[in-house]
C-alpha cells in the first residue's frame, strides 16, 4: 500500500515543514513513512531533522546524468525514512523539476505513506509539482482569514489536477478559532485535523534540529499533531500502480 499527501500552504512561515514531519512522526506508529523536502528553492527541513551536513540530497537526484541512485539521498532518522534536500543556489538552478517524477516513483515502491513537503508559493514548475503528484493535500494555514484565502487558493489548484483535500490543518493558533474553523469546514474539502497552538516547544525543538515529536513529546502542540494523524484514513495503493502513475505525471504549466 502506498499513499502520497502533500503538505501544503499558500505563504511561508505557516510552519508546514514542522508539520510535515510532526505527522511523519506520529503516522509511523502504524505505517512505514517517507518524507520528502520537495521545496528544492527553499529547502529547511535537513535542519529540522539534524540532517544539514547530508552528503547526498535531492538536489543530486534531480540532475540529468549523475549516476546517484535514489536511495543514497535516503536517511533513516526518528523513525522515517528521510529525504533532505540541499540549500545551495547552484543545486537548485541545476535541477530539473521535473525529475522528480522520477524519484518519487521509486520511493513509492518502498514505503505506505509519502509526505510531501511542498513549496509555499505556486509560482512554478517545481511548487506546483509536488501538489499535482500527490493523491491528497494536507493545507496547513494559521487560523486567520487572509491565511485560509491562501489555503484555499492552494486547494482550487490542487483540485483542478485531481488531488483530493485530505484536511486543513490549523497551526500556530493563539486565540480562539471556532468562527474560522466553522469556515474552513465549509470551504475545504476536507476536515478540520487540528488546531495546533502556538508553542515554546516547536521553536525549541527547531534550535535543537529535531522533530517536535522527538524533542518534546508530551507537549500539547505534539498531542495535536497526533490527533491530526490520527484523522488521516491513509488509504491502500498498489506500489507499482503508483509509480507508474507518478512517472507518467504530467508536467504542469506555471499557474
Amino acid at each position: 500500500m502506498v499513499e502520497a499527501f502533500a503538505v501544503a500552504s499558500g505563504k511561508g512561515g505557516t510552519g508546514k515543514t514542522t508539520s510535515t514531519l510532526a505527522l511523519g512522526m506520529a503516522l509511523a506508529a502504524d505505517h512505514d513513512v517517507t518524507v520528502v523536502d520537495a521545496d528544492t528553492g527553499m529547502a529547511n527541513l535537513l535542519f529540522h531533522a539534524g540532517l544539514d551536513d547530508a552528503a547526498v540530497t535531492l538536489h543530486d537526484l534531480l540532475v540529468e546524468g549523475t549516476a546517484t541512485d535514489v536511495s543514497e539521498a535516503v536517511y533513516e532518522r526518528f523513525g522515517l525514512s528521510v529525504v533532505p534536500c540541499g540549500t545551495s543556489l547552484a543545486g537548485f538552478e541545476a535541477a530539473e523539476p521535473e525529475r522528480l517524477r522520477d524519484v518519487v516513483a521509486a520511493l513509492a515502491r518502498d514505503t505506505d505513506v509519502l509526505l510531501l513537503d511542498s513549496p509555499a508559493a505556486l509560482g512554478s514548475k517545481s511548487a506546483v509539482l509536488p501538489v499535482v503528484l500527490a493523491d491528497r493535500v494536507v493545507v496547513v494555514v494559521e487560523p486567520t482569514i487572509p491565511a485560509l484565502s491562501d489555503g484555499l487558493k492552494v486547494q482550487e489548484y490542487a483540485r483542478s489536477y485531481g488531488t483530493e483535500t485530505a484536511g486543513v490543518l490549523f497551526n500556530k493558533v493563539r486565540d480562539d478559532t471556532d468562527d474560522v474553523a466553522a469556515q474552513a469546514e465549509r470551504h475545504f474539502g476536507g476536515p478540520v485535523l487540528a488546531n495546533v497552538p502556538e508553542s515554546d516547544a516547536v521553536r525549541a525543538a527547531r534550535r535543537a534540529g529535531e522533530p517536535l515529536l522527538a524533542h518534546a513529546p508530551e507537549s500539547e502542540a505534539a498531542a495535536r499533531y497526533r490527533r491530526a494523524a490520527d484523522r488521516l484514513d491513509v488509504r491502500d495503493g498498489d506500489g507499482d500502480a503508483v509509480a507508474d502513475r507518478f512517472r507518467s505525471a504530467v508536467v504542469p504549466d506555471t499557474p
